[in-house]
C-alpha cells in the first residue's frame, strides 16, 4: 500500500477499517476467513467477538448471507469450514442501489423514464 492509501484509511471509517480498528485488529483478532468480494472476517482469540474489515466501502448489504450468519452467532463455525447449501433458486448478491440512477423505480414512477399512463383515475384540475 502506498503512503496515501494509509492515510485515508486512519482518517476514514467508510473505506475499509480506521487505524484504530486496524490495532484492534493486529492486537486481538484472528483471521477467520475471507469472502469472495474480498472482505476480511476476524474473531478474538478467545471466539467472543466477530467482525469484518471491508475490501473498499463499507456497506453492510455486501456481507453475504452466510457471512452475515456467522458475524450474527446464527452459525457457530464460518462458511470456510462448514459452507451453507445453496438452492438453485437463489440469487447472486447485488448490491444496495438505492440513492442511484439504477435503483428501482416501479410503473408509474416520476424517476422513470418512460412513466406509464394512468387510467384508473383523473387528474383533478381546478376550474
Amino acid at each position: 500500500m502506498k503512503f496515501i492509501d494509509y492515510l485515508i484509511r486512519a482518517v476514514t471509517w467508510w473505506n475499509g477499517a480506521t487505524l484504530s480498528t486496524m490495532l484492534h485488529t493486529w492486537r486481538h483478532g484472528t483471521k477467520v476467513g475471507e469472502d469472495e468480494q474480498g472482505n476480511v472476517f476476524y474473531q478474538t482469540k478467545d471466539g467472543k467477538r466477530r467482525w469484518v474489515i471491508f475490501n473498499g466501502e463499507a456497506e453492510a448489504t455486501r456481507v453475504s448471507a452466510d457471512w452475515h450468519g456467522w458475524l450474527h452467532y446464527t452459525y457457530k463455525e464460518p462458511p470456510t469450514e462448514k459452507p451453507l447449501p445453496h438452492r438453485a433458486w437463489e440469487k447472486p448478491h447485488q448490491e444496495n442501489l438505492t440513492g442511484t440512477a439504477l435503483a428501482y423505480a416501479p410503473a408509474g414512477s416520476i424517476r422513470r423514464e418512460h412513466p406509464a399512463e394512468r387510467r384508473d383515475y383523473e387528474a383533478w384540475s381546478p376550474e
